[in-house]
This record gives structure tokens, sequence and C-alpha cells, in this order.
């Protein structure tokens, strides 16, 4: 029977196999969450973070330090998933603006179209697709800012995507890229480096204690023709790496291996470090007097480098305060949200 015009224009969603989507491209309900509200909140009440999504961490102790209010002018550096940006919008009730910064082309056009769904037009929130490291290009269009926030994190819809290459625990490119569209993929960097620049990165980016080994195995097998273009070829290789470590310690051992490694080559693809630094140095010049900054981390590499800026910053008089101590979630926000287990805030307020 032929199918009628509406048939044939209506898309049907995929089909999975089995009781619950497994693939990434199958969470259909996850990929929207303002239909499946009920799903999503269930998801999260288990400790989960639904595929697509992105839980924001620490919103409340961020809202209670930034003070923000109607009228004032803000920049989130990193606006990934839009969370903290749109609590702090509901702070400014409709009067002043937020300037909204990320790399991702993907993720940040989803999540503009939320925020602008959402009612919030260019007159308060701007988006510009840029690296925080140029916040002071915004400065020049914008003036300075009131309050400033940058969560170094990566989003989990990023970590969540096969396609990014961001989790060890899935199949897909080794890519890491921030920004898929600019620069070498993770893959093109460890073919055009030498073993000895990787045990380098392995340690500067993540302290990661079987270095010489890892490299050394994945060296080998690039040598012998085995290309390392996958998250689970790398995996593989790092398994293979530590056949040493005792059976009882080995799960463990190689899971945090693998997390280490993925981050030190997430850091070198992306720069990390080093913009961070550039951030770091032209934060106090975006700023209005008494403005404050808020800045998440994710691991002690970032944290030390916000530390020692803050700590110089207050000596040298550009600052009035700094956390002279990190702040942390609460033990319940690590139960309903893991990922947020390792981050560290610390702020400061302008002179």
């Amino acid at each position: 029977m032929e199918k009628s015009v509406e048939e044939k224009l209506h898309k049907r969603r995929v089909r999975y196999s089995g009781k619950y989507p497994k693939k990434f491209e199958e969470k259909y309900k996850e990929h929207n969450p303002e239909k499946y509200k009920d799903v999503v909140e269930h998801v999260i009440s288990k400790g989960s973070t639904p595929a697509g999504m992105h839980i924001s961490i620490m919103v409340k102790e961020i809202l209670d330090f930034l003070q923000i209010e109607p009228g004032q002018q803000g920049l989130d550096c990193t606006l990934g998933y839009g969370g903290h940006t749109s609590k702090m919008l509901e702070k400014l009730q409709g009067k002043g603006c937020i300037y909204g910064l990320d790399i991702d082309p993907i993720e940040s056009k989803k999540t503009v179209e939320r925020l602008r769904n959402a009612g919030y037009g260019e007159d308060v929130f701007k988006f510009r697709q840029m690296n925080f490291e140029n916040i002071d290009k915004v400065c020049d269009e914008a003036g300075k800012f009131d309050f400033v926030l940058a969560d170094l994190g990566v989003s989990s819809m990023q970590i969540d995507n096969p396609e990014r290459g961001f989790s060890y625990k899935i199949d897909g490119p080794l890519d890491l890229r921030l920004n898929p569209d600019s620069g070498e993929s993770a893959a093109e960097r460890l073919h055009n480096i030498t073993k000895e620049e990787f045990v380098g990165m392995l340690v500067e980016n993540s302290d990661e204690p079987y270095a010489e080994e890892i490299a050394e195995k994945v060296f080998s097998l690039m040598k012998k023709g085995n290309p390392m273009d996958t998250t689970t070829a790398l995996r593989e290789a790092i398994e293979a790496a530590l056949w040493k470590v005792p059976k009882e310690e080995k799960a463990v051992t190689i899971k945090k291996s693998c997390a280490r490694v993925f981050q030190a080559l997430r850091i070198d693809v992306n720069s990390e470090f080093e913009v961070l630094y550039a951030f770091l140095d032209k934060l106090p010049s975006i700023l209005k007097e008494g403005g404050r900054v808020a800045i998440l981390t994710f691991h002690s590499g970032e944290d030390r480098l916000v530390k020692k800026s803050f700590k110089e910053h207050k000596k040298a008089g550009i600052y009035s305060e700094i956390s002279e101590d990190v702040i942390r979630p609460s033990a319940e926000e690590c139960r309903l949200n893991p990922r947020s287990k390792s981050t560290k805030m610390r702020w400061a307020v302008k002179n």
C-alpha cells in the first residue's frame, strides 16, 4: 500500500533492541529532557547523569558568593549546558546582561537555543563562540564585569557522546577536542610526538605513575602498524601495559590510569594550561571594582594554577579578598551527582 504524504514526512525515532536503549544515539528521552522530565529526574535520583545532559555543580555555593543583583553585568566563561547561566540570569530578573562563552560549536548551539526558548533574548544574554583566554576581547566589546564564573570541567554531554572521544568507557574516535573543527585530534597528536614527549605529557598533566610503561606499549603498538585512533585502542594499550600489576589491584589501577591518560591527552590537545594561564593573567583587568570571580577546577594541576594566581594578585593588592581554602560540594550533591566529587571552588574579589 502506498504511504501517505504525512507518513513519508514523519520520521520515526530510532528503534533499539532490548528493554532499554544502550547506544548514545538511541537515548531519545534523555536527549529531550524537556519532554521527559520524569525519566530524567529518575535517572538523576539514582546518582547518574542522563545522556546528553549536564548537571551543574555547586550552583548554590556559586550564587551565594557572586551576590548577583538586577542590573549587573556578568560573564560565564564556559557556557556548557547553560545550567549556571540560567540560574544567574534568574537573579538578574530581566535587568542587566550575561555574556556566555564556549568554543564547542556542537553543544553551544543547543544551549543557546534552550536559553532563547526559555525567554532570554539578546538583550539579557549574549553568546560568543570563543575560548575564554580571549576575555579581554569580550571586555573591549562589553565593558568590565560585576561577576565572572569559570567552570573548567568537561561537560557531561561531551563525555557521553562517543563521537567526541572523551571517554575510555565507550568506543569512538580518539578525538578529545573541545572544538572538533580546529586543531589536532588526540589520535593525530599521538602520531606526531615522540615516546619521550608522551611520557612527559602523562607526568606533567596527570601525574601518571605508569607513564613509562604506558608510553612504551603505545609506541610499540604504533610502530608495529597498530593505529592508536580509537578510544578502545588506547584503553586496550593501557591495559596491556599494566600486565605486571597484581591481579587484586588490576581493575582499579587500569580504571585510574585510563582516566589519567585521557585527561592528559585532553589537556594537551586543547592547550588547557596555556589557556588557563592567559585567562588568570587577564582576569583582574576585566573586573569592576568590587567585582567577584568564582572558578571551579577538577584536578590538582588546575587548582594549583588558580591558587597561585589568586595569592599573587592578593599580595599585589589587586584582589581585596580570596578564598583561603577550597570549597567543595556537599555530601548530598556528590551522592546525586558523582561527577562533582573532584570539584574545587576558589573565589576572589577585585580591589
